[in-house]
């Protein structure tokens, strides 16, 4: 098959986002299909030895990373029209919309193209968290209109899945995330790394993440004074400063990626993620195929991936007093600890990329049969 992938964001930024489309090139590449990338920013001109199309577009104010297309009518009938016509993609996988959403599938539609169209991103959530119903409202009607016109729309938990079907988005199916189960593993369990993080051998309990507002990180404060336990923020972002400042006592790491990101997930003790607008939460994934017990947030994806009770524990939203009573269940407990970081190695180490990306093809298969019908 032939298939054009657009995102919004794309490398040089690292994210979740980012992070799932180079997966699904390697899987491409890796079993012989064609493939042509076009996003915004100033991505690389190839990626997993395919193609990559840049989008004209600009940073909005204050948020450099965040890309928006421009002017519109370039987009739709210039240079994407254009490449997506000398192309002639058999499917289009569309990542994350929601600024480029409306031009994509006006060009998608034009040509023809049938659309897969990956939920990822709560961007309604994050309205909600500052209070801004109108803009989450808005950003409901926004995301409708985008996924209605996709031949399908894959969610990557039932719970994501089941939200869109709440908000009238129709031909929604579940395509869970992916690990990769040699670089999150039990063996990279490093002695030398967990001194660094405690000198006196306490229990290392730690957030891995990007340290943006949404993420909650700040809840991690109640968890500051507990005897025998060294905090670790594993990630970089917008709150790293303001977060500091509010866990004085915790060890900050600053961005990792390789080996160095596969030896601090699997040297905690305990992953804490506070964070309740995930749709999936790969980074909790990645800490249970380290076999490293969650305790998350019982909300979004995170309530589909820790199993409570046999591979982490979840906890009501905004009840930080059971999120400190869970992670203190963990802390004094190593039997329990290694039971369950042990039960969460085995939950997810059959949900390799490849066996993921597999189920991909067919829906990419299963969009462009039901495309080829008349009046589908």
């Amino acid at each position: 098959m032939k298939i054009a992938v657009v995102s919004e964001t794309f490398l040089p930024s690292i994210n979740g986002v980012t992070g799932s489309v180079q997966q699904v090139l390697r899987h491409l590449s890796r079993t012989s299909h064609d493939a042509r990338v076009f996003a915004l920013g100033d991505p690389p001109p190839e990626c997993e030895g395919f193609d990559v199309v840049n989008l004209p577009s600009v940073g909005l104010p204050g948020h450099r990373h965040v890309r928006v297309p421009v002017p519109v009518p370039a987009v739709a009938s210039g240079s994407l029209h254009r490449r997506l016509a000398e192309f002639r993609p058999d499917v289009l996988h569309l990542a994350s919309p929601f600024t480029l959403g409306g031009p994509v599938m006006r060009v998608a539609g034009s040509l023809g193209i049938p659309v897969v169209a990956i939920y990822q991103t709560d961007v309604a959530g994050f309205f909600r968290r500052y209070g801004l119903t109108a803009a989450s409202t808005s950003a409901w009607r926004h995301i409708r209109s985008v996924h209605g016109r996709a031949q399908l729309t894959l969610a990557p938990s039932p719970t994501s899945a089941q939200e869109l079907l709440d908000h009238d988005i129709p031909r929604v199916e579940v395509w869970p995330r992916g690990v990769d189960t040699a670089a999150f593993s039990p063996t990279h369990r490093d002695a030398g790394l967990r001194a660094r993080f405690t000198p006196g051998g306490d229990v290392v309990v730690g957030f891995v993440g990007r340290l943006a507002a949404e993420k909650q990180v700040e809840d991690l404060a109640v968890l500051a004074d507990l005897p025998g336990v060294q905090l670790v923020v594993i990630g970089d972002g917008p709150e790293r400063e303001r977060l500091a400042r509010r866990l004085p006592g915790a060890h900050f790491t600053g961005s990792l990626s390789g080996l160095a990101l596969s030896r601090a997930v699997a040297s905690l003790d305990v992953m804490v993620h506070t964070g309740p607008y995930e749709t999936f939460c790969q980074a909790a994934q990645e800490a249970m195929a380290s076999g490293v017990p969650v305790v998350a947030v019982g909300a979004g994806g995170l309530r589909d991936l820790v199993d409570h009770s046999r591979t982490g524990w979840l906890y009501p939203q905004g009840d930080l007093a059971a999120l400190r009573t869970r992670v203190v269940d963990l802390v004094g407990d190593q039997a329990k600890r290694v039971a369950m970081g042990v039960a969460a190695h085995q939950a997810v180490r059959a949900r390799t990329w490849p066996v993921v990306c597999d189920r991909l093809l067919r829906h990419y298969e299963h969009a462009a049969s039901v495309a080829a019908v008349p009046g589908a």
